[in-house]
């Protein structure tokens, strides 16, 4: 089954809106079997639309666009659909009602523009829309008109408050009804640090040759900090190929891998230690609460962490932590010395089970011949004492936040999971 995606919108064409549409739409109908074949982003100018419509009602079963529904003048998809397939508009007199429902209902006055909403070409089912007044539109395009099979054109607004929930209610449906999957569709994702990608695939893809040669899809994603390893499998036997190569790969990585699908190794962690009801302390300086950050995102997060201290000046490091007034004259504020000492203070200060302390260099000044820029240490401390590791992590300032957090949150996993074994 060929499957499109049309965004449209002059301001994705200038970056200044991210198009959130393309992973999410496509991640949707890739967890129900569907897998999208090709998709762009194009302006709102009318040859572009009409353009990339007529090259994919040529080929595609599916075509779903998002944007140019609404009421101003560079909302455009509905009438040149219309024009590019010969069909009148005509007034859908339930969408008009909806729309001045959500007027009044607000209390409102409403735009004499938004009534263009309620033009609907002939023929179109009409997806009504509960968190807007654009609705979404559904056309059978028929056999002989540009190929030799029908499409289904879905067209939806561009918010994606009301896009999201129309999909989903709305769109899913029709799909499984009208267009069902054929085969059998498993995907599975096994996230991994620690690793780079090419060392990934060094070590798997050998071991998994036997799947591959008979039709697992093998893939990775290289993310800072992270490496994704993917299957797919497709048609009979399908979910035991994904089940084998998983087992396989857990195997051969199994401490690198930290979680499965869309789960963050912040959410790995929390789940762990409030399985364990065992609690976490931080001492943060370069990160600047960045670690923090990053659990407190995930709910239940009020479980583990015990609280953490941004200790970013010497002075801070010494009142808040303890860190010895000599050992920062002695080796500085980025060495080994200080966080052991802030590690330590942390977990003393506030009797949590574990303890994590960083300190470093994010530049891209304040580096040495010593200490050059990236340099970091990142200290841990549990009952069994405290010990400090060091990275040399050559990013901007914010990538440089986020490998140092990875790093940080990676020895807590494995220092958890060893615990508990």
């Amino acid at each position: 089954m060929q499957i499109e995606i049309i965004n449209t919108g002059s301001e994705l064409m200038l970056g200044r809106v991210l198009n959130t549409h393309q992973q999410w739409l496509c991640r949707q109908l890739s967890d129900l079997g569907y897998v999208v074949a090709r998709q762009l982003a194009i302006s709102d100018e009318g040859p572009q639309i009409q353009s990339a419509l007529r090259e994919s009602l040529a080929r595609a079963d599916l075509i779903l666009t998002t944007g140019g529904l609404g009421p101003t003048s560079d909302d455009r998809t509905r009438d040149l659909v219309a024009e590019l397939l010969g069909v009148e508009l005509e007034r859908n007199n339930e969408v008009l009602e909806r729309i001045l429902h959500f007027f009044t209902s607000r209390n409102r006055p409403m735009p004499e523009s938004v009534k263009v909403q309620a033009l609907v070409p002939c023929g179109a089912l009409v997806l009504m829309n509960a968190h807007g007044t654009a609705p979404g539109l559904v056309i059978e395009v028929p056999a002989g008109r540009f190929r030799n099979a029908s499409t289904m054109l879905v067209m939806l607004p561009g918010p994606p408050r009301e896009l999201r929930p129309m999909f989903t209610e709305q769109v899913v449906p029709l799909l499984k009804q009208n267009l069902p999957c054929e085969t059998e569709f498993v995907c599975r994702v096994l996230k991994t640090t620690g690793l780079g990608e090419s060392r990934v695939e060094e070590i798997i893809a050998p071991e998994l040759k036997h799947l591959t040669d008979a039709g697992l899809e093998l893939g990775y994603c290289a993310r800072t900090g992270e490496v994704d390893v993917r299957f797919i499998g497709r048609g009979c036997g399908a979910q035991e190929n994904v089940a084998e190569a998983e087992s396989i790969v857990r195997r051969l990585i199994g401490d690198h891998v930290f979680g499965v699908d869309d789960e963050q190794l912040e959410t790995t962690l929390i789940h762990l230690l409030t399985e364990r009801k065992q609690t976490l302390a931080l001492a943060e300086s370069c990160t600047g609460g960045y670690i923090a950050n990053r659990i407190t995102n995930v709910p239940g997060a009020s479980a583990v962490l015990w609280g953490g201290a941004v200790s970013y000046a010497n002075e801070s490091k010494s009142k808040w932590l303890g860190v010895s007034e000599a050992t920062l004259a002695a080796h500085g504020a980025v060495s080994k010395e200080t966080a052991r000492e802030m590690v330590e203070g942390a977990r003393r200060i506030s009797g949590a089970n574990f303890a994590i302390s960083v300190t470093g260099i994010a530049g891209p000044d304040g580096g040495s011949d010593e200490k050059p820029v990236g340099t970091v240490f990142i200290g841990f401390a549990d009952a069994n004492g405290s010990r400090v590791y060091k990275f040399l992590n050559q990013y901007d300032r914010e990538t440089f936040k986020y490998v140092t957090s990875q790093q940080a949150l990676e020895i807590l996993r494995r220092a958890v999971e060893k615990a508990e074994s």
